[in-house]
């Protein structure tokens, strides 16, 4: 796995990645077929649970790093300006189907 953008956020960005990986492993086991509706949300609703509480400090210890480290580094104005000259507020729309013009 790659390093992180600060040395110090690298041995959290692991151990988030880490429990990530295994979490997503497990999240995408299909669900038994014929399972109803209700049962589906409910196995949503577990799924994000079960992240919060495996996966959820670590991301927001590693979040907090980051962040630092972005201060630390000078790029924060960087990053605004980035998202002034291309705020991310809407979705783009799906891909037509059409294969790219060459």
């Amino acid at each position: 796995m790659a390093h992180s953008l600060s040395p110090e956020c690298t041995p959290l960005k692991l151990a988030y990645d880490s429990c990530f990986n295994a979490w997503f492993e497990g999240y995408l086991q299909p669900a038994p077929r014929g399972l109803p509706s209700e049962e589906r949300l409910k196995r949503i609703e577990q799924k994000r649970k079960e992240y919060d509480e495996r996966c959820g400090k670590l991301w927001e210890n590693y979040r907090a790093c980051l962040q630092k480290a972005v201060k630390d580094s000078g790029l924060t104005d960087m990053l605004k300006e980035a998202r002034l000259e291309n705020p991310l507020t809407d979705i783009p729309p799906p891909d037509s189907g059409k294969s790219p013009s060459k």
